[in-house]
Parts: structure tokens; C-alpha cells; sequence
């Protein structure tokens, strides 16, 4: 179908304007996430956005405007009831309404923003980042820390430029104790807050493992002079998992009186101030010395009392000496002739038994000296009787004969050879011989 009506581009979107402002001449409220937002010439120039809940991925977007009339309204009013600036990633409750420009398109005009949705949330992004810690079982890591009872050595986590920064370490300074501090530089405001601190934490624990025989004591991280509307890159989750998991007493005096971040919550102390943290760690210390010098009075007391019990029984044993001495002296005495009686007596035994057994060995000495001549006399003519039957000569009365050569008996005539002198022994006389 052929539509010979033609509009100019102008008027088309006249049409459209004129459109929009009869058929929705209200305003509205409107939930909406920020993705965008920013300030120009006193302007605040939005990017609404909403996501599926499941899927996180935009289903709508639109843009918004609130004139500088508004902003200057707005903006104080949300910032103190919220304590924080407008950002990307907020959610908000905006009251809109339609505007169409012929030559800039389409957006909504902000009229109001009502922080309460913000702050409730807020309130419910935190409850579930502090519902996760504890789930971790993180939450409470910080606190089972022992602070050292000389917390001397401290790592800073703040600007360098920061006036609470110079505050603290002055504060240090004027006090009497020696205290040692080094800054790591870090981010305090912005959306650079999370991981300037984070680097920050990691640059600390490499340092003191690398270093030596040098411990930091604790850690304190410190902001002053800047707005509580900073205050939400404080409140993240992975900043609060590394405070929450650091294995040094963390010490936080970022905030203000009626402002608790949640890495407030997870820090092993929170303090107001930086030189609220400052007196914190004077204090510590200062109840550290007292210990001490208590501890070195009652040692100094005791010390003296003992020192005078001591000599007060030394007195008394000194007194008691002489006696004592006495008494130790006739008992050992005692002892002594009870010993020597024993002696003697023992003495006199022994000489009685002796003397009955030489008596008893003098009576039987001749009998039995007898005995042993007879019993002499009866071996010797024994062997006398034996040398006899081995007497050569007894054999050669009976026949036989002995022949030697050299003067010995010859047994086996393979000993003999031809012209080899001999002997042959008799019963009367003897015979030589040569062998042929």
C-alpha cells in the first residue's frame, strides 16, 4: 500500500513530542541501575539501565537528565542522607518524566531522587557481603589475632598527601615510645579504593617476607579529610575477604562518628580517626609499660620480701646452730663407740675362732704328716717295682738280644746297609758285626 502523506524528519518528531507530553503528562517514579553518570556545566547526564535478575544482562536502557535548577537541590540532600555521591553501579528511585526533543532525541527528566531505596539497597548489598564472610568463616579471622604487646613497627595503608596521614605519624612522633612506621601508598576515595588497598596488603606481606628479622607489628589503614560519600569502596567484598584473611592485626580509622565500613567490621579494632588510631597504638603501648613496671614492682617486692625471709631464717638457724651442732655431735659420737664396740667385739670373735682352728690343726699335723710319709713311701716302692720290670737287662737274662748301631736299637733291618758296623748286647757280654 502506497502512502503519498510524506513528513519532514522535524515533523515527525513533533509529532512524537507532542505525542509524549499528551498522553503521559505525569511523573513517575522508576527503579533503575546507573551505568553512567556524570556532571557538565552544573548538569547531571545519566545512563539508566535494568538487567534480568537471572541472567545479569540489560534488558532496557534509557537515558536521563536533571537540570542544574534540580541538581543543586538533589545531589546535597542525597549525599547527606546516603553519605555517598551518585555512581555507576547504584540503584536508584528516580521520579521522571518524558521528554522528547525534536533534535536530541529522547530522555527522562529527573525532578527528585529518593535516597531511602538507595540507602535500603545499600543496606541489603552489605547484610549479604557480610552474610558471605561469615559463611566463609572470615568474618571474625581478625580478631582472633593477638596484638603484639610491643606494637612498635607499624605499615601504613593511606594517601601520602593526606593530612590525617601527617597527623598520625606526628602524633607518634611526640609520644614517648619508638615507634617505626612506613607508608604504602594507596587510594582512600574513588573507584580506585578496592584495589589501590589490595595491592597495597599484598605489597606489605611480600615486604615483611622478604625482609629479614623484621616483623610489622600491625597494620593501620587510614583516610582523613575526605567526604563520607567516598565511603563505598570500603564496603566490597573483595577488599573485606583480604582485610578479613590477612595474617597481621589490621587496624581501621577510616570513617567518622556515625560511619562503619564493612572492613570496620572485619579489622581486628576499628577507631574513628587517624589520630584516633594513633592514640590507639600509644595507649596499647603505654598499658604495655605499665605491665612491665608493674610487673617489675611486684617482682622488686617479692624480690625483698624473700630476700627477708631468707635472712630471718638464716638468723634463726644461726641461733639454733650451736644446739643443733651439739646434738649431732653426741649422736655421732655415739654412733662411733657403738661402732668401735662392734669392732672390738667382731675383733675377739674372729681372734677365738681362729685360734680354735689352729689348735684343731696342730693336734692333727703329726698324724696326718704320717700319713702323707707312708703314702710316700708306699708310691716310691711302686715305681721301684715298675722300673724294674722295665730293666733291660731282666730281658736279656730270659734269651734275648739287643742290637744297636751308634748306639741305637735297631728295629728293622732296612736301617742296615752292607758294611755297616753293629752291636749285638747279651746276657754275657756283646758281639760285633759287620753287615754284608
Amino acid at each position: 500500500m502506497r502512502n503519498d502523506f510524506r513528513l519532514s524528519l522535524l515533523e515527525l518528531n513533533s509529532l512524537v513530542r507532542e505525542l509524549i507530553e499528551r498522553q503521559m503528562p505525569d511523573e513517575y517514579w522508576v527503579e533503575a541501575e546507573l551505568s553512567e553518570c556524570r556532571e557538565n556545566r552544573g548538569h547531571c547526564y545519566m545512563e539508566l539501565i535494568q538487567r534480568d535478575e537471572r541472567s545479569n544482562t540489560p534488558v532496557a536502557r534509557a537515558a536521563a537528565k536533571c537540570w542544574a535548577s534540580k541538581w543543586t537541590i538533589v545531589r546535597p540532600y542525597f549525599e547527606r542522607t546516603t553519605g555517598q555521591q551518585l555512581r555507576a553501579g547504584m540503584k536508584v528511585l528516580l521520579r521522571v518524566y518524558p521528554q522528547f526533543h525534536e533534535a536530541y532525541g529522547f530522555s527522562w527528566i529527573v525532578t527528585d531522587i529518593d535516597p531511602n531505596y538507595t540507602l535500603g539497597d545499600q543496606a541489603r548489598r552489605r547484610m549479604e557481603i557480610i552474610r558471605q564472610l561469615k559463611d566463609e568463616g572470615v568474618f571474625d579471622l581478625q580478631r582472633e589475632l593477638q596484638l603484639p604487646l610491643l606494637c612498635l613497627n607499624i605499615a601504613v595503608i593511606s594517601s601520602q598527601t593526606a593530612a590525617g596521614y601527617g597527623d598520625f605519624c606526628n602524633q607518634l612522633a611526640d609520644s614517648p615510645f619508638a615507634f617505626r612506621t612506613q607508608l604504602f601508598p594507596a587510594t582512600m576515595q574513588g573507584e580506585g579504593v578496592e584495589q589501590s588497598i589490595i595491592n597495597a596488603l599484598e605489597r606489605i606481606y611480600n615486604y615483611q617476607s622478604s625482609i629479614v628479622n623484621y616483623q610489622f607489628d600491625a597494620v593501620v589503614i587510614i583516610r582523613g579529610g575526605g567526604a563520607t560519600s567516598d565511603m563505598s569502596g570500603f564496603d566490597t567484598l573483595l577488599l573485606a575477604e583480604n582485610v578479613a584473611n590477612f595474617p597481621i592485626p589490621i587496624i581501621t580509622g577510616i570513617g567518622h562518628d556515625r560511619d562503619e565500613s564493612i572492613i570496620d567490621m572485619v579489622s581486628h579494632q576499628r577507631v574513628k580517626t587517624p589520630t584516633a588510631a594513633a592514640a590507639f597504638l600509644i595507649d596499647h603501648a603505654q598499658t604495655c609499660l605499665d605491665a612491665i613496671e608493674d610487673a617489675q614492682t611486684r617482682m622488686a617486692r617479692y624480690t625483698q620480701q624473700k630476700i627477708t625471709n631468707l635472712k630471718s631464717q638464716l638468723s634463726i638457724l644461726q641461733k639454733a646452730l650451736p644446739r643443733l651442732f651439739s646434738v649431732v655431735k653426741t649422736r655421732q659420737e655415739a654412733r662411733l663407740d657403738a661402732l668401735h664396740n662392734r669392732m672390738l667385739t667382731r675383733m675377739q670373735q674372729l681372734t677365738t675362732t681362729a685360734r680354735a682352728t689352729l689348735n684343731l690343726l696342730e693336734s692333727k699335723l703329726p698324724l696326718m704328716a704320717e700319713r702323707r710319709l707312708q703314702a710316700g713311701h708306699h708310691n716310691i716302692a711302686l715305681i721301684e717295682e715298675r722300673l724294674k720290670a722295665l730293666d733291660p737287662q731282666l730281658l736279656l737274662s730270659r734269651g734275648y738280644s739287643i742290637t744297636t748301631k751308634d748306639g741305637r736299637a735297631v728295629r728293622d733291618p732296612s736301617q742296615l746297609k752292607p758294611g755297616d758296623q753293629i752291636e749285638t748286647r747279651l746276657e754275657k757280654g756283646t758281639i760285633k758285626s759287620t753287615v754284608i
